[in-house]
């Protein structure tokens, strides 16, 4: 299977998305934790229909609206972390959900009597689809901006150009 790339201009910095030909594959910020190091090099930059939507889906997005669709996406993991990640497209714009929260929807989804917030932020840790699969969105419990693969500058920057009322989060020191 062949992958593609794309490259999009982000007010926070460029962004790099992947797909198959048919489905995104991931979008991750230039440089960020997790930024994938073995993209093709001699591969050039392609117009696929899967790239116009999710720059239409970033151009929305940045103009500071909830996009109201989502670009085919393919979820290549672990079934507990799609679930993570299905979770985390339900969290709405300019809102936020903690690891726990989602630890209990996993945990009652599943059956289970508890499932770990420390394994659900591993499962967000590993989410290829900045933006469109919202783990910015996450915090730590108490309303702790915890961690964000593209730097925790650029977590509350969008959080706050959602319009999220910042006044309820601990910002790291």
């Amino acid at each position: 299977m062949s992958i593609y790339t794309h490259h999009y201009r982000s007010p926070l910095g460029g962004m790099t998305m992947t797909g198959d030909g048919e489905t995104l594959t991931g979008l991750w910020f230039d440089r960020q934790k997790g930024f994938p190091g073995t993209l093709p090099e001699d591969d050039p930059e392609r117009n696929l229909p899967v790239f116009d939507e999710t720059c239409r889906w970033l151009d929305v997005y940045f103009s500071g609206k909830a996009p109201d669709f989502t670009p085919a996406l393919a979820m290549r993991t672990t079934a507990f972390r799609k679930a993570v990640w299905e979770i985390l497209l339900t969290i709405p714009y300019g809102r936020t959900m903690t690891y726990g929260q989602i630890a209990e929807r996993i945990a009652s989804q599943t059956g289970v009597q508890r499932m770990s917030a420390q394994a659900v932020g591993g499962a967000v840790g590993h989410n290829p689809f900045a933006l469109i699969v919202p783990c910015h969105r996450v915090i730590g419990a108490g309303g702790n901006l915890t961690g964000y693969a593209a730097g925790m500058d650029k977590k509350i920057a969008l959080l706050r150009m959602e319009g999220a009322d910042m006044s309820t989060f601990r910002l790291p020191e």
